[in-house]
């Protein structure tokens, strides 16, 4: 006797998610303990709605495809709402996490992102048009400078 598929829970019926997110950085770290060396992938996720929620994940898994997995999972549930006015942020802030150092600063309609790197992507997914940013830090750490931007988003508070 054959069974019907449920519709209901058809994964071809399945509502697309409202959240966009991309990898931020995938990297290959080590443990060394006295039995040997166990190997995993540890991916950074941002995940936002490109109007005003974002969030950063960070997961470990034993291959690629569950580390990226896990880190989308936890980046849905770091989600901030982030104050915006006119498509910029209501003034300028400045946040510290680790050695990085972030300012943000608005921009007048038109002027675009003006950021590099981690800043520009968290920023682009929050649904932020027009900012300035200017990453202080002595580290290339892509997960410390998201750390700090989401930090300095966090500061932010409606005028």
């Amino acid at each position: 006797m054959k069974r019907e598929r449920n519709t209901k829970f058809d994964k071809k019926n399945e509502v697309k998610d409202e959240f966009e997110s991309k990898l931020l950085d995938l990297a290959r770290v080590t443990k060394v303990t006295g039995g040997g060396k166990t190997m995993r992938f540890r991916a950074v996720i941002v995940a936002g709605n490109k109007m005003g929620k974002v969030g950063i994940g960070a997961a470990k898994g034993l291959d690629v495809s569950q580390a990226i997995e896990k880190a989308t999972r936890v980046a849905k549930k770091n989600l901030k709402d982030i104050p915006m006015s006119e498509g910029t942020i209501p003034f300028e802030v400045e946040a510290k996490f680790g050695p990085s150092r972030v300012i943000l600063k608005p921009q007048m309609k038109g002027k675009g992102l003006v950021a590099g790197g981690t800043v520009r992507i968290i920023c682009s997914l929050a649904g932020i048009q027009d900012i300035s940013s200017k990453t202080l830090s002595r580290t290339r750490n892509k997960l410390n400078n998201a750390q700090a931007t989401m930090l300095a988003l966090s500061k932010l508070k409606k005028k």
